[in-house]
């Protein structure tokens, strides 16, 4: 090793402007108004897109269809439409798809949520025009055999009937929605167990619901990594087969706007124990129902914690922190016109109990407006922090931008979601039902009607349960 005292003094003298020095075409981090989180729109042959060009190597692109449980005409339909992606069209077998995706690199993908069916790839970015035109047969040129529906499709369907039957957390959630909304948003995301799919899934139905599903006003193109131009060229020219409107002949695909109900459901369950309470939340920003102060009130409330080895700001992880053994979380899970804000409780049985008398108090300190200003600023930061991470993940922000277009024909900004947080005042979270959102007086809870509910849950007894709090006359 070289002595430092054998080096030169004028070494470090030269060497410190250079290293303090910031070359000019060094790259700084983006912020929420910057062009490079915002989506381009556009129609190309009536077809919507939109496109967000992220500097990188890769291309994520996806079709966004209005074929969620919330719009199927009978059971399964989202499901076997899903698990129809991909499969046999009149150009390219499921075999051929799959081995020319392998040598590509890319990755394929298929899933649905309430509102939404999403269809897609991530691949090298110089093979977008192959992965637009195998978008395009998918829509158009699906052959829907029989012999895939009944070897392929169904018993996977069955097989996720079964995963749903163990898993309390996710009946829960469904039971939540059910009685929150009734039909359309409170259908359960997979068919349950007492479904009976084969009953309505057949070939020739699924491919007239995929004709009204992928109707080019119920669908729209999505793509990160790439420019509005080179998009624009590739759907114009692959998704030109897309049907202009839904089969005549065919049910029409309900949009019917949602309507909020409340109630309780319990469900008797050996396999966990899990508690929802519900009340009205936040639509979708681009659905004309966002309210920002419920993206507030979710992490004022909490009880999950961002900060390792610490039980968090929020209120509910302070007022839980005694009950060790049950896992309290909330979260806004929100649509096109309608949301609802839940808290999720699993874990021991008998500490669910108790976190519910604590949690029963922090809503009627809420209501009251008894909250340290400390603690609503820490909840603002955070809601703006989860809304933008969540934006720049490429998955969301292909479903959220894909639906706001086929909806509203907007698509998801993240500057305008980051500007509306940064508006709530401290009022509007104390008391939301005042606010400008749809769900006046919405958070209305009844301390007796809670004592006795959660007086039922014995300690060691296993249930799966979900409670939403219902709206004054």
């Amino acid at each position: 090793m070289i002595p430092r005292a054998s080096l030169p003094r004028a070494v470090p003298r030269v060497l410190r402007p250079q290293c303090s020095k910031r070359p000019n075409n060094q790259r700084t981090l983006a912020s929420a108004k910057s062009g490079g989180f915002n989506y381009e729109t556009g129609e190309a042959n009536g077809v919507k897109f939109a496109s967000r060009d992220i500097p990188g190597p890769t291309t994520q692109l996806a079709v966004v269809a209005r074929a969620g449980t919330r719009f199927q005409v009978y059971p399964g339909f989202a499901e076997g439409l899903e698990k129809f992606a991909f499969k046999s069209t009149h150009k390219r077998s499921s075999l051929r798809i799959t081995r020319e995706a392998e040598l590509l690199g890319a990755e394929l993908f298929a899933y649905h949520s309430r509102e939404n069916l999403v269809v897609g790839a991530k691949f090298l970015r110089e093979d977008l025009p192959y992965f637009t035109e195998l978008l395009g047969e998918v829509v158009s040129k699906t052959k829907f055999l029989r012999h895939e529906l009944n070897e392929e499709v169904i018993p996977i369907i069955k097989l996720g009937q079964k995963h749903i039957l163990g898993n309390t957390a996710e009946m829960a959630v469904n039971s939540a929605h059910a009685v929150a909304f009734h039909r359309g948003l409170g259908t359960a995301l997979h068919p349950t167990s007492s479904v009976p799919i084969t009953k309505y899934l057949h070939e020739e139905d699924l491919k007239t619901f995929s004709q009204a599903a992928y109707a080019k006003p119920n669908f729209a193109v999505v793509a990160n990594g790439t420019s509005h131009d080179e998009l624009s060229k590739w759907v114009g020219e692959f998704f030109n087969d897309s049907p202009t409107a839904p089969p005549k002949d065919f049910p029409p695909i309900e949009t019917k706007p949602s309507t909020y109900y409340g109630g309780e459901e319990r469900i008797a369950h050996d396999g966990g124990n899990n508690m929802i309470i519900g009340f009205p939340g936040s639509g979708a920003y681009t659905g004309g129902h966002y309210d920002a102060a419920i993206a507030v009130l979710s992490s004022l409330l909490g009880g999950q914690s961002y900060i390792k080895w610490s039980p968090g700001f929020s209120l509910l992880a302070r007022a839980t922190a005694a009950q060790t053994q049950a896992h309290v979380s909330t979260r806004n899970i929100s649509y096109s016109d309608a949301g609802l804000l839940t808290i999720a409780m699993g874990g021991n049985a008998r500490h669910i109990k108790e976190a519910s008398i604590a949690i029963v108090e922090i809503l009627k300190a809420i209501s009251g407006g008894d909250i340290a200003k400390d603690d609503i600023t820490k909840a603002k930061a955070n809601a703006k922090f989860r809304t933008l991470s969540a934006g720049e993940n490429t998955g969301t922000g292909l479903e959220l931008t894909g639906a706001g277009l086929v909806q509203s024909g907007k698509a998801s900004q993240l500057h305008g979601i980051a500007d509306a947080i940064d508006g709530v005042t401290e009022d509007a979270v104390k008391k939301p039902e005042q606010s400008d959102a749809p769900s006046k007086n919405s958070h209305a809870f009844k301390r007796r009607e809670e004592e006795r509910w959660i007086s039922d849950l014995q300690n060691g007894q296993s249930v799966a349960q979900s409670k939403i709090g219902e709206t004054p006359e």
